[in-house]
């Protein structure tokens, strides 16, 4: 009788508030509450980043496609621009769909590394969203084996003894979730937008670099003219 008195007046002590059971919790379970909740607020801070960098990414593609020379274009497209200008004014004695080719992959890989540039942090996002349910699931089950552990510590079976551990391992569960989600959304999400970026700047590189190279072909041959190359030579007996 005198045991079952204590645990009534020690289920009306405990706070089963959500907050009250946070607090009451295990040391062990306090330390992956906390992880998760980091791990959480990292990955909301990357989200709201990479949101600002991939649409900063679309603007520059769109300006790329429209640009044809790194003087009328500024941020990425000039960075792309330059570097297959850079390469155009390389002296390699190579045919004009040699040229090309160099061309076309100067500004391919400048547009790699500025998309690189903007996946940094995705790996965290692809981890949390991966660990965060068995981080999760961790606490969970030490939850519930404090439950376990107060039943035979009290033996007795009743709610008032096995609820607070089990209140604890489901808020554990239900914050993993809460990491993993929107990590694992919006991982998706910003890789397929970086995969069509990647594929609308490949479409733009392509028709710079035939504008590019088509240029150069057709200076060529006036600038041949002006230094007198393609003048043709006096020859004995034939009037200057």
């Amino acid at each position: 009788m005198e045991v079952e008195q204590e645990i009534a007046v020690a289920a009306a002590a405990h706070d089963y508030s959500v907050w009250g059971l946070l607090m009451q919790a295990d040391p062990v379970v306090k330390g992956v509450i906390v992880l998760l909740v980091l791990a959480s607020v990292a990955c909301w801070a990357i989200i709201f980043e990479k949101i600002v960098r991939v649409n900063r990414l679309k603007g520059g593609i769109r300006r790329l496609a429209k640009a044809r020379s790194s003087r009328d274009a500024g941020g990425l497209s000039r960075e792309v621009l330059e570097a297959g200008e850079a390469e155009l004014e390389a002296d390699f004695d190579d045919s004009p769909a040699e040229r090309r080719y160099r061309v076309e992959t100067a500004l391919r890989h400048a547009l790699k590394s500025e998309i690189q540039k903007v996946e940094l942090g995705l790996p965290f996002l692809a981890t949390v969203g991966s660990a965060a349910p068995f981080v999760g699931l961790f606490g969970t089950v030490w939850g519930i084996v404090n439950s376990f552990t107060a039943i035979a510590t009290q033996k007795d079976t009743s709610l008032a003894v096995v609820a607070p551990g089990i209140a604890e391992a489901l808020i554990v569960t239900a914050i993993g979730l809460a990491a993993a989600i929107p990590a694992v959304v919006a991982y998706n999400q910003i890789s397929v937008a970086l995969g069509r970026a990647f594929a609308k700047g490949n479409d733009a590189i392509i028709e710079i670099a035939r504008d590019l190279t088509e240029d150069e072909t057709e200076v060529a041959p006036q600038t041949k003219r002006a230094r007198g190359d393609n003048v043709e030579p006096l020859r004995a007996g034939k009037p200057s």
